[in-house]
């Protein structure tokens, strides 16, 4: 490959790496903290942060002279006016005024709609950015680690039957699926949930630890059932809602007078999620209590759409009991309405057109929304009784001073290693270096892009890198001192220098790199980080000593014209 496109190939390659490491970089060095902390919270933080944001904003704005241009941080309104200006066939002012913009806006409602739904996505998108970015682990963020085992003889106990490996199997897929669809409930950061041997299951939760908060996340039931639709006691209810809108429930949100419904009814909130993911009333319902199918009878649920009508359709499947239990349930309660329970509130409602065994279709649904129930079928309740076997907090002031001292050892590393380069191979030494800095460079990026955890051990893997990556300059220098001593001019004792050190360079890189490979597939949790950092930063050294120092050695010699190598003190320069 010529000069030319291997200097190409560098420059794509710096591009690239930067494009996969600029969110890192954006996300520590220009986010702010508070911004942060809301991106990293609940959705219910987020909610909170978006309305005070846009409450603010809204008064800041009709404080402000109305003759004034609009300020440059709310220049995004002027799009939306601009739309609807074009709409009413309005001239479109050069330089948009505050009066101007806000007459826009049919009502105040509408304007700090506006400005609520803007700072939502400024939140969102930091959120998506720090999911592009090199992450902290609980060794240097602090929180919880938590080892919780899967009481399979509990769950035996229960069914009355022995599970199979392949049953036990799926229940820990299960267990694994819904604990991992908590996560936003919880409002953690990027919690680090896997599987430990055959029964238990190891959660680590960055951020401050909360141990009530915690027991509610991993053990929570997250109970599935359906119920059958009451219409006559729905009926009753609405009458009795008509006379009091306002006051007919209690300070424990009971119905204050339960006389108006049935023997053996319910009242239940019937919910759905709102633009932040957030469950809010839409309304009430009223189902028998007795359970007409529990969520444990569901094997599978999944997203399709109607062949005729292109709408989509959620179909769940039931085991042959719960075929058997809901072929029954739905034979004796045709043309009336089937609630989908979660954790006491309604989810879903669909009518029953004709008997069902095995096979459930519910249509009514969005995309989104049949794609959200799909998965509340699917992972509602927990298969299997979870227990805590050990929990461990971690303060934030061990991950403070871990990041500290790492940081401080890698630039200590860093410079020490330069320092020598510099000192014993001069000239040559400097392009080490520079290969060396690249490589740091490559490597940051790789792991980016790979939204890498950084841990302890992940540093030290970092340090030890550092410290190898100039192991092939090292070999191919001295090769290169071999060749110049013994007469050969500096073209020729580059290219074998090169040349005869590639194979020692290749064969101790790689077998190197296998055992980091093979620790990596094996090993877990930190040991794993470990293995991961030392691959990527053996095939990122490789490339910078062989490929970008090569070029720079090319380069000095065709294009500079230079004769003789700095590459020792007692080498003819």
């Amino acid at each position: 490959m010529s000069k030319r496109w291997r200097f190409l190939l560098i420059l794509v390659l710096l591009g690239i790496s930067y494009w996969f490491i600029y969110p890192t970089i954006e996300w520590y060095l220009w986010i702010p903290q508070e911004k942060k902390d809301i991106a990293a919270g609940s959705a219910e933080q987020i909610k909170k942060y978006s309305q005070r944001k846009a409450d603010e904003a809204l008064n800041k704005l009709l404080s402000m002279n109305l003759k004034d241009p609009i300020p440059k941080e709310f220049y995004f309104l002027t799009a939306k006016a601009k739309e609807r200006y074009k709409i009413e066939k309005k001239p479109i002012p050069k330089v948009w005024k505050i009066e101007e913009v806000l007459s826009s806006y049919p009502s105040r409602e509408d304007l700090f709609a506006e400005l609520e739904d803007h700072y939502r996505q400024e939140i969102l998108s930091i959120k998506e950015l720090r999911d592009r970015t090199l992450q902290l682990g609980l060794d240097l963020k602090g929180g919880m680690y938590v080892v919780i085992e899967a009481d399979i003889d509990a769950l035996q106990k229960r069914e009355g039957k022995t599970l199979t490996p392949e049953e036990r199997e799926d229940i820990m897929k299960r267990a694994l699926e819904i604990l991992n669809n908590r996560i936003d409930q919880f409002g953690v950061t990027e919690p680090q949930i896997r599987r430990q041997g055959q029964n238990r299951i190891v959660v680590e939760l960055p951020g401050a630890a909360d141990r009530e908060r915690m027991n509610k996340f991993i053990l929570g039931k997250g109970k599935l059932e359906f119920h059958i639709v009451d219409d006559e006691g729905l009926k009753s209810f609405k009458e009795y809602y008509a006379k009091h809108p306002n006051d007919f429930l209690d300070e424990n949100g009971n119905l204050r007078d339960p006389s108006v419904l049935p023997k053996g009814d319910e009242l239940l909130k019937v919910v759905e999620k709102d633009k932040y993911g957030i469950l809010q009333t839409k309304g009430y319902t009223v189902v028998k209590k007795e359970v007409g199918l529990s969520g444990n009878y569901i094997r599978d649920a999944r997203v399709s759409r109607d062949p005729l009508s292109n709408q989509p359709v959620v179909n769940f499947f039931l085991t042959a009991e719960g075929g058997d239990i809901f072929y029954k349930l739905t034979s004796e309660n045709v043309n009336k309405t089937l609630a989908v329970v979660l954790d006491d509130k309604v989810r879903a409602q669909a009518r029953i057109a004709e008997p069902i065994r095995d096979a459930v279709r519910v249509t009514g649904f969005s995309a989104e929304e049949a794609s959200n129930l799909a998965l509340v079928l699917r992972t509602g309740a927990l298969p299997v009784p979870l227990v805590i076997i050990n929990s461990t907090a971690i303060g934030a002031s061990l991950g403070e001073d871990a990041i500290r001292q790492g940081i401080r050892a890698i630039i200590l590393g860093f410079i020490l290693v330069i320092v020598f380069m510099l000192i014993y191979y001069l000239g040559s030494g400097l392009i080490a270096d520079f290969a060396l800095i690249l490589n740091l460079y490559f490597m940051v990026s790789i792991l980016s892009v790979f939204n890498f955890t950084l841990t302890l051990t992940s540093i030290a893997g970092v340090i030890l890198t550092v410290g190898m990556a100039v192991d092939a300059n090292v070999i191919v220098f001295e090769r290169i001192k071999e060749e110049y001593r013994i007469g050969k001019q500096r073209q020729a004792a580059i290219k074998a220098g090169f040349a005869k050190a590639f194979w020692t360079v290749m064969d101790a890189n790689i077998t190197t790199f296998i055992a980091a490979l093979a620790l990596s597939q094996i090993a877990k949790g930190p040991i794993q980080g470990f293995a991961v950092t030392l691959a990527v930063g053996i095939v990122s050294s490789m490339f910078t000593a062989l490929f970008v120092s090569r070029l720079i050695f090319d380069f000095s010699t065709d294009v500079l014209k230079r004769k003789g190598i700095s590459i020792s003190w007692r080498a003819v320069k």
